[in-house]
């Protein structure tokens, strides 16, 4: 239902810059005004519905920057697609996805970027746009990256991991991020030595250690720094700003700390698995581990104390989930015997912005950080501020009405991934979504699904806007 004029009345405005109690006015999908709650302003407004949101927060919709929906792996596919996936994200408090189009070896970026029109086009309840995977940089593709930032794809990922699917070498990877410094895209770099890797993947299916749990331990930790190590100097040497997605190791934030010492444009994510699960769930029992398999892989649980303070200090900037779930029947277990051949990704985008509000209850980091890490620094990182991110005049009417009193237990159960396990089974967290606006129109309405697909809309990116 689209209502041209809706206040939401009463709550507590929680934005990544302040907090106050205040009303918003939304009118034909956008915020018009702001106003502290009973002032004579606020008082004065007239509108076709009220949402009432007294002893709740007011937040901005989520900005998840790295999902994969529908996302080829390992001879299978993502078990959400675009439909499924966006209406977790919409019950999880997430208004705004940037997921991965992919270039497959041999073709034309525009191929693959068609392709990934064709998937989401009228699947979506929440906005949503495209990043642009580089399988094979040559001078064809690398002319084709300036067209796609005109376009508003002004993001290229590459991986360090994967030889013989999504690898690049030292050079592929000079020459892109060369272009991007010359065109103002972002590089997005998986940073893991894969030619390493798959040494010790070889070496330990030889010696018969084939469990999931040596999924972890074959992809070291070391391996990761190393390979954002030199993901940085390389980004160095070519002028190029570089965003290192998922990062789950101590020593992988250590090598980003000290480039960003340096007043390097430098940035890097990690994703709620790695704050909150670790190789314990690798090592879980008959062939339960594989459930948690994902790259990078969960790390010892010491690693986490470094994750949650790269994200005090601003070492670490963001939190996506990088959600590419697969059933454990059928999908996951095309690995038994063979951790190598189990598909690598775990679902998490209806999460992310609970247990980050949980990680508030913890301690461990404020309340305005979590709107920062989940809304609006993903909407700066690739250009989407401050229509998607914020709740400012002018914004989207991306809009949460979130419970923080409200408990709940993550369950297979309850969740609305289209994935036959979850993650975080049994865990009880305070704080809940309870209505979601989208552009203005009602997705969830006190936890009832009342979007519908194709009122999602793509949306063309500017560039990064963390490089001023």
């Amino acid at each position: 239902m689209t209502h041209s004029r809706t206040v939401v009345r009463g709550g507590l405005v929680i934005t990544a810059a302040d907090e106050t109690h205040a009303d918003v006015l939304v009118e034909d999908g956008r915020i018009v005004a702001t106003a502290a709650t009973g002032s004579s302003v606020a008082e004065g407004w007239n509108a076709e519905r009220t949402i009432d949101a007294t002893g709740k927060y007011v937040i901005p919709g989520g900005v998840d920057g790295h999902t994969h929906m529908d996302f080829p792996f390992g001879g299978t596919f993502s078990s959400d697609d675009f439909e499924t996936g966006t209406r977790a994200a919409a019950w999880g408090g997430t208004t705004t996805i940037v997921d991965f189009a992919v270039q497959q070896k041999g073709h034309a970026l525009r191929e693959g970027l068609d392709r990934w029109h064709a998937k989401a086009d009228a699947k979506c309840s929440v906005d949503y746009a495209f990043h642009m995977i580089l399988s094979d940089v040559n001078q064809g593709t690398l002319k084709e990256m300036d067209m796609l930032v005109e376009e508003g794809i002004t993001s290229f990922k590459m991986f360090m991991a994967y030889p013989g699917v999504f690898y690049s070498d030292d050079g592929q990877i000079l020459r892109a991020m060369q272009r991007t410094a010359a065109n103002g895209g972002l590089t997005m770099m998986h940073a893991e030595n894969g030619i390493a890797i798959d040494v010790l993947v070889e070496q330990a299916l030889a010696a018969g250690r084939t469990d999931p749990r040596y999924h972890g331990e074959v992809r070291k930790a070391l391996l990761e720094a190393e390979a954002t190590h030199r993901a940085i100097q390389l980004a160095r040497v070519a002028g190029s700003p570089l965003y290192v997605v998922h990062v789950s190791a101590e020593e992988a934030v250590a090598e980003l700390a000290t480039a960003r010492d340096k007043g390097l444009p430098v940035f890097g994510e990690t994703c709620p698995q790695y704050l909150f699960l670790s190789t314990d769930n690798l090592a879980e029992p008959d062939f339960g581990g594989a459930k948690y398999v994902c790259s990078t892989p969960l790390r010892p649980r010491e690693h986490q104390a470094a994750l949650w303070r790269g994200l005090r200090t601003d070492d670490l900037q963001v939190v996506s989930t990088d959600h590419c779930p697969f059933c454990f029947v059928g999908q996951k277990e095309l690995g038994r015997g063979d951790f190598s051949k189990i598909p690598n990704g775990m679902p998490g985008v209806e999460h992310r912005m609970d247990l980050l509000h949980q990680a508030v209850l913890d301690g461990h980091i404020s309340r305005r950080r979590w709107i920062e890490l989940a809304c609006a620094t993903p909407a700066r990182m690739f250009g989407l501020y401050p229509k998607k991110g914020t709740l400012q005049p002018g914004s989207d009417a991306d809009i949460v009405v979130y419970d923080p009193e409200a408990r709940q237990t993550l369950s297979v159960e309850t969740h609305h991934m289209n994935v036959d396990y979850s993650a975080y089974e049994g865990k009880q967290i305070t704080g809940q979504v309870e209505t979601v606006l989208s552009r203005g129109e009602t997705v969830i309405d006190r936890r009832t699904y009342t979007g519908r697909a194709g009122h999602g809309q793509y949306t063309p990116r500017g560039l990064c806007q963390l490089l001023d």
